[in-house]
């Protein structure tokens, strides 16, 4: 049984990973420094933990305003700001992180080792007796967890090659806080209780796919681009 449930609670993650993994098709990164990513992001559950409790505890406020509280600080912030420390304490100062898709690759490598532990959790010991919560969890949550790390890589990029420091540290910020404001609003979404919200929780969804594609086909085309650029010029 517990088998069963680590495997359902992996396999969203490792999907995703591998997807991006082949997407990289023109300046692949270097493996190690992927499963480098991949773990520290895993691990990066733990201090994450520890601050969610302390903030949990802080929660003082009552309806709807604690479960602002809890969607944008506790989870929003915390979980976004330690998956984000991974790629700029690993990959973000090296030498591999030399175009614009290697911050998408990098922040969704961080996120998807997080969302792994996070998945199982939840799937193998918190919620076990839920039949469903592997197959929601592996439609829903851990996409999401991909989705905001397509934006918190896409302004890191911005940042890495930014040609002047306002606009280097104005997209350092937005790597924070654009993916803790989506993260926020998609917790927020689940944890108010008003059906009105309720109702566009779907369209939200959609909408942060449709937005992060296009963030994601535009670096895979500007790896391309740099790709056959350099070709050229070598023949």
């Amino acid at each position: 049984m517990k088998t069963r449930l680590f495997i359902i609670a992996i396999v969203p993650a490792a999907i995703i990973v591998i997807g991006l993994y082949f997407s990289d098709r023109y300046d692949r990164e270097p493996f190690k420094m992927l499963f480098k990513t991949y773990v520290f992001g895993a691990l990066a559950v733990i201090p994450t933990i520890f601050v969610e409790e302390i903030l949990n505890a802080l929660n003082i406020f009552p309806g709807v305003v604690g479960s602002f509280y809890t969607a944008f600080i506790v989870a929003g912030f915390t979980e976004e700001y330690f998956k984000r420390l991974v790629v700029m304490k690993t990959a973000y100062n090296t030498e591999f992180f030399n175009e614009k898709l290697d911050g998408i690759v990098y922040a969704v490598f961080s996120s998807m080792g997080f969302a792994t532990v996070e998945n199982i959790i939840y799937v193998v010991y918190r919620f076990s007796y839920n039949p469903y919560i592997g197959l929601y969890r592996g439609i829903l949550s851990v996409p999401a967890h991909g989705v905001f790390a397509v934006t918190m890589g896409y302004y890191l990029s911005l940042a890495k090659f930014a040609t002047n420091e306002e606009r280097r540290k104005s997209n350092l910020r937005k790597s924070l806080f654009m993916p803790m404001i989506f993260h926020g609003i998609y917790d927020f979404i689940l944890m108010a209780n008003l059906p009105q919200l309720t109702i566009i929780f779907l369209p939200y969804v959609i909408y942060l796919w449709w937005l992060n594609q296009k963030k994601l086909r535009t670096y895979l085309y500007d790896s391309k681009s740099r790709f056959l650029g350099e070709k050229k010029e070598r023949e």
